[in-house]
């Protein structure tokens, strides 16, 4: 062979390897291209509603958190009374477990009750 082909040959050989690399970085812009167009398209609009505001929407949610609320501060009243009562017989029968059970039960009570208070303090 001659010089001249030898080089010929090896010149096709680099031009379709160049080719492929080139074929292969086409596809990858491609695909980035693509995924960052989903990306873009999935992002959340903001929606600028006007007038009415969201009272209508949360309006529900806030009457059940009340309703919620209210429910757990009458249980707490009701263990809160039951729990005085135990502790007022453990003490005149003089029953140091059942005294010590009936504590637990009044402090629950007091939280349970106390609940709603805090809550509203707290800005909920």
């Amino acid at each position: 062979m001659r010089r001249t082909e030898i080089i010929s040959e090896t010149t096709a050989a680099e031009t379709k390897a160049g080719k492929g690399r080139l074929s292969k970085a086409k596809k990858a812009v491609t695909v980035f291209c693509g995924a960052a167009y989903l990306a873009v398209g999935a992002m959340p609009m903001t929606a600028l509603a006007a007038g009415t505001g969201t009272s209508a929407i949360t309006q529900p949610l806030d009457n059940l958190k009340t309703l919620v609320i209210a429910i757990i501060g009458a249980v707490g009243v009701i263990i809160l009374a039951k729990n005085v009562m135990e502790f007022a017989q453990a003490y005149q029968q003089q029953d140091s477990s059942t005294m010590n059970s009936a504590l637990k039960g009044i402090v629950a009570g007091v939280m349970m009750a106390g609940i709603s208070t805090v809550l509203t303090f707290l800005g909920f």
